[in-house]
């Protein structure tokens, strides 16, 4: 679960990492005054849109198939045996 949302955190933030290696390489900008006058709502959206696609397509092609009963973990002989769909 902390791995999902290591990624999501990543994601939202992207557009606001891509911003700040844009102003601090292209224009020189000072560390302090790279977020003067920035386009926050406009990175808060496509941090948004991009964690919320990136998410449906997730959804849309991970997991098992349609239908398949699902097997919950188990513990045979001492080991742990992961869930599973068939």
């Amino acid at each position: 679960m902390l791995r999902i949302a290591l990624i999501d955190i990543l994601l939202f933030a992207l557009p606001f990492l891509i911003y700040a290696g844009y102003m601090l390489a292209v224009k020189g900008a000072a560390p302090a005054g790279i977020w003067q006058g920035a386009p926050v709502v406009w990175l808060l959206a496509a941090g948004c849109g991009l964690l919320l696609i990136t998410m449906a397509t997730l959804i849309q092609f991970s997991g098992g198939k349609p239908g398949g009963v699902y097997h919950p973990p188990s513990l045979d002989d001492g080991v742990v045996k992961p869930g599973e769909i068939d």
